[in-house]
């Protein structure tokens, strides 16, 4: 066949025998896979034998040689019949794709960069890509923004309190709450003073350490 063109980005959906039997291809896009199919070709000698075949299947094998003999004609002539449709395919898929000449792939219309001659893979838009960076900041400064606010809530939050996470009665998870959402059991949790860090009982109202009034 010479020079095989669309090597990779096409399916072969030609059947060989039986009454559907015919040529016809689908080429797709390299980029974003949108096909073009070729007209469907009847091959008549693969219809003949699915005919002949089901008609011997309905008699009772009465014509089965006929049936085999017509198979073989099918199959003996499938090959070249094959090759010829393929060729005109090619012919006809070049009018639906471009060929870049950088990356050599085959593209459709939306995919092809006219003012440049190239795919847009190989030669994007400088309008999309100003689009894209502009929203890829965007991003990027939210993300930071938020990273930073949620520092700010973590500098502000209480750390020296210890949570019982666990109910020593019911096994449940607290959260770190003061009573067990499961049980209703008081959860014990240490408390710290605010001024110089001593432990100061959960009950304690005032520190026994520097005698600052502890916290609630």
């Amino acid at each position: 066949m010479g020079e095989m063109q669309f090597s990779k980005n096409f399916n072969d959906l030609c059947q060989q025998t039986g009454v559907a039997a015919g040529f016809q291809f689908e080429f797709y896009c390299e980029r974003c896979s949108d096909t073009w199919r070729s007209e469907f070709v009847p091959f008549r000698s693969g219809q003949a034998a699915g005919w002949i075949g089901k008609a011997a299947g309905f008699f009772g094998g009465v014509i089965s040689g006929a049936g085999s003999a017509a198979e073989g004609l099918a199959q003996a002539g499938w090959g070249q019949a094959h090759d010829e449709e393929f060729k005109k395919a090619l012919e006809q898929a070049k009018k639906h794709f471009h060929r870049c000449a950088k990356c050599s792939g085959y593209f459709c219309d939306r995919c092809w960069n006219t003012q440049k001659g190239l795919c847009l893979s190989c030669a994007p838009s400088v309008e999309v890509e100003i689009e894209a960076a502009r929203i890829q900041g965007e991003i990027s400064g939210a993300v930071e923004a938020a990273t930073e606010e949620g520092r700010q809530r973590g500098a502000s939050a209480v750390i020296a309190k210890d949570r019982q996470l666990v109910c020593p009665s019911c096994k449940a998870e607290t959260h770190g709450a003061k009573f067990c959402p499961a049980c209703g059991t008081k959860l014990a949790a240490k408390r710290f003073c605010t001024e110089c860090g001593a432990e100061t009982g959960p009950d304690a109202k005032f520190c026994p350490e520097c005698g600052k009034p502890a916290k609630q």
